[in-house]
């Protein structure tokens, strides 16, 4: 396809793609820190940040909130657990459901994580305008569907849950 594109347009795609990568990795980066600083990995400190502020969730409704599998969602739960940061309790509704929950150790630690990257990148967000943000969120919400496709078609279904 970029060899249909002019190269004015060419240009700017490449600035696309370099904001893009640009925030993923600024958002990298500042999670691994900050879970460093908390003295976990940066899986465990967005799934801590997420319980505090969503609450108790469904192991499934956990790994599509972070993009990942069950199996991967259930070992760092395991070794939250075991750290004392999570429970684990059966659903009294639908026994198959397991929900995860933050032990008072978990919710004292989330509050000693002064920021994470989603609000950080909240904050820029919220200083577009309304017009801005509509724009933005059905630009971004085109590319994603795009991808998606993409990714079942050359990919596979499954690869596409995995960052």
């Amino acid at each position: 396809m970029s060899e249909r594109l002019s190269p004015d347009v060419k240009i700017e795609v490449d600035q696309i793609l370099e904001a893009v990568i640009y925030l993923y990795t600024e958002s990298r980066r500042i999670t691994k820190e900050l879970a460093r600083r908390a003295n976990l990995t940066g899986p465990q400190l967005t799934v801590v940040k997420i319980l505090q502020v969503v609450g108790d969730l469904s192991l499934s409704d956990l790994s599509e909130r972070i993009r990942s599998q069950n199996s991967t969602v259930t070992g760092i739960i395991d070794r939250m657990e075991r750290e004392g940061l999570v429970t684990r309790t059966r659903s009294k509704e639908d026994r198959r459901v397991v929900h995860i929950r933050l032990t008072e150790k978990g919710e004292a630690l989330a509050g000693d994580v002064p920021v994470e990257p989603m609000l950080i990148f909240r904050s820029a967000i919220e200083s577009l305008t309304l017009t801005e943000t509509r724009e933005l969120l059905r630009i971004l919400t085109k590319i994603a569907r795009r991808v998606q496709a993409i990714v079942r078609r050359d990919v596979g279904e499954e690869s596409g849950k995995e960052p």
